[in-house]
């Protein structure tokens, strides 16, 4: 999918598990909800770091787009270094390692891990790489060209110091789900996982599948594309993706967000 599906289907993920969680007890702070469906939405977009031409290669300009070069480079040696006889020969390493359950885990922990130990500035370092790659996505009309890179920067870090200083206050979210003394911001990583996680399913559904499951063989493959029957299967940026997904997505969203918030 492209990156405003991929940034839609994020939030309207972390707005779901926000309705689940009123219904089993644990309901969300809004500042959680909200801070959550941010991340999950930028997170959704975080797989495609493996990709040149992708909406987070140019997010942060040379920086990112170096770090694409190195995670291409990363992925492509694993795949090589790990694929099965029946897995295809290829020339990079898009749709590999970034697009994993594993790695779902591990970037998901790492932030979590950071967000702990780092204190304020780390979780607020955490939340504006996502606040950026959440409007790059989710208001792409907006930020289409490369002079609007500063105003994205700003309108992020700025919405980063406000969100960082709601959830600091009392009851605000900080210490949601997990209550214990230094635990506080441990749920950071959950969003993340989910965002990457709902990246993968949603490329699994388009023609070329996704190895979700590496590195769990299947078959005579290690890096098997997942995904439902080929007939069900879309291209990216197809009229199935825009006309159909995307709505949906908003309007799961919505229904989501009210659920979690206890007004339905």
């Amino acid at each position: 999918m492209m990156g405003p599906a991929h940034s839609l289907s994020g939030a309207a993920a972390w707005l779901g598990v926000g309705a689940a969680a009123a219904a089993t007890g644990h309901t969300m702070p809004w500042p959680v909800l909200l801070t959550g469906a941010l991340i999950c939405a930028g997170a959704a977009l975080a797989p495609d770091l493996d990709h040149k031409a992708a909406t987070i290669s140019r997010a942060f300009g040379p920086v990112s787009r170096g770090l694409c070069e190195i995670v291409d480079k990363l992925s492509y040696a694993v795949y090589k270094g790990t694929r099965k006889p029946g897995d295809p020969s290829r020339s990079g390493g898009h749709r590999t390692l970034t697009h994993t359950w594993l790695w779902a885990v591990v970037i998901g922990a790492g932030a979590s891990v950071l967000a702990i130990q780092g204190g304020r500035w780390a979780v607020l370092a955490i939340l504006f790489v996502h606040m950026v790659l959440a409007i790059e996505g989710l208001l792409w009309r907006a930020t289409r060209g490369s002079s609007s890179d500063v105003l994205v920067w700003l309108l992020a870090a700025t919405s980063t110091w406000i969100i960082g200083g709601i959830l600091d206050e009392p009851g605000s979210g900080s210490g949601w789900l997990f209550t214990e003394p230094g635990q506080e911001y441990l749920w950071l990583g959950l969003p993340i996982v989910l965002g990457a996680l709902v990246h993968d399913v949603g490329d699994a559904l388009t023609v070329s599948g996704c190895p979700i499951l590496w590195p769990i063989p299947i078959g005579r493959k290690r890096w098997y594309p997942l995904g439902p029957p080929k007939a069900m299967r879309f291209r990216a940026g197809s009229w199935v993706e825009l006309k159909v997904l995307m709505p949906a997505f908003m309007v799961l969203g919505g229904v989501g967000g009210a659920a979690a918030l206890n007004y339905i």
